[in-house]
């Protein structure tokens, strides 16, 4: 759940989405998803108990530990040197500061670049992370060395083309409006084309979700990881696609929420189709591994052990260090639908927690 480009206007987005669809009708989900959640991160910390979710690094420091001992890993085993660690959307900067801890101890202090454009969530960053750099786009990322990327709960937060089997063929959802009420339409061209052959004879009413601004944004990564060195973990909610299903949400108060109502004010996301952002990384040079359950990937790196250690350094606290782990791993919580995706330089070694 990272946070896109910055909403500058003023605070009445229903108000001017409204007039935009009465002047031209209406509009993609894509752009609808883009403007809500725009403002949505821009105004707000939606992160932990007081806000509407709660991710994987504000569950347990093992998580960002883990995270960082994998990328530490890679980078010792790759040869070492300067590298360069990259966060996008780091939210309040929680694990930053885990891996960052971990790759210390491992002898690696890489300088820190946070790819954030909240002024809320910044701020936020500033006070636990002083010495980054902030990016406002993937352009500015520096290109003298390795790179070592972490994307949590990023890419699902990224506006998707949701694409229907109507009668006549595939049509785009769009959103219409009336009276400031939002509701989903299907209509425009038909959009056949740009269907997977696997899928075009779905049954009616299907649905294909696709999100070009996510295959744009994996693509500008691994063209500089293949150029310049270095490894990706892409982790989030998703499926090895592509494949039909809705899987549009809305998120709010930690419940689920009407994702077409109050646009701007809660968390809209849908989930990763890795499969997809595999093949891009792949077309610009860079090997991918996974995607893999979050579970077993956090297993395979420790996490049982680095729960036991915890739990014997705070016997006060042991019940909630197991549950944490849990949470994180089991297969009803997040240890399935949570997914690992690794994305590494032509050069570099399989990362920890992928089969050779």
């Amino acid at each position: 759940m990272a946070s896109p480009p910055s909403d500058s206007t003023d605070g009445a987005l229903p108000e001017r989405l409204a007039r935009a669809i009465a002047l031209a009708g209406p509009i993609p989900v894509s752009q609808f998803m883009a403007a809500a959640n725009a403002h949505y991160y821009a105004t707000r910390d939606p992160f932990g108990s007081a806000g509407d979710f709660v991710t994987a690094p504000e569950i347990s420091q093992m998580f960002g530990e883990l995270v960082g001992a994998a990328l530490a890993d890679g980078w010792a085993r790759a040869g070492g040197g300067a590298a360069h660690y990259v966060e996008l959307g780091p939210g309040r900067g929680t694990l930053a500061i885990d891996a960052l801890r971990v790759m210390a101890r491992a002898g690696l202090s890489p300088a820190v670049h946070l790819i954030e454009t909240s002024p809320v969530l910044r701020a936020a960053q500033r006070e636990r992370l002083p010495q980054a750099e902030w990016h406002n786009t993937l352009d500015s990322l520096p290109a003298d060395g390795p790179l070592l990327i972490v994307a949590n709960e990023f890419f699902d937060a990224l506006p998707v083309r949701q694409i229907v089997r109507a009668a006549d063929g595939w049509r785009e959802r769009r959103v219409a409006c009336q009276d400031v009420l939002f509701l989903p339409v299907v209509g425009g061209d038909t959009l056949d084309a740009i269907i997977p052959e696997t899928l075009r004879d779905a049954a009616p009413g299907s649905v294909v979700e696709t999100s070009p601004a996510a295959v744009a944004a994996m693509r500008v990564l691994a063209r500089r990881v293949a150029a310049q060195g270095g490894m990706m973990l892409a982790i989030d909610y998703g499926y090895d696609g592509p494949a039909v299903g809705d899987t549009l949400q809305a998120v709010h108060a930690h419940g689920y929420a009407n994702p077409f109502e109050a646009p701007g004010e809660r968390d809209l996301t849908a989930h990763v189709d890795f499969g997809t952002l595999a093949a891009a990384a792949r077309a610009e040079g860079a090997v991918t591994h996974g995607p893999v359950a979050q579970g077993g990937w956090l297993t395979a790196l420790g996490i049982e052990a680095r729960a036991r250690a915890l739990a014997a350094a705070h016997r006060d606290r042991g019940a909630e260090i197991e549950a944490a782990r849990v949470r994180l791993t089991a297969p009803r919580q997040m240890g399935t639908l949570f997914k690992v995706l690794a994305v590494v330089a032509p050069h570099w070694p399989v990362p920890a927690g992928f089969a050779a």
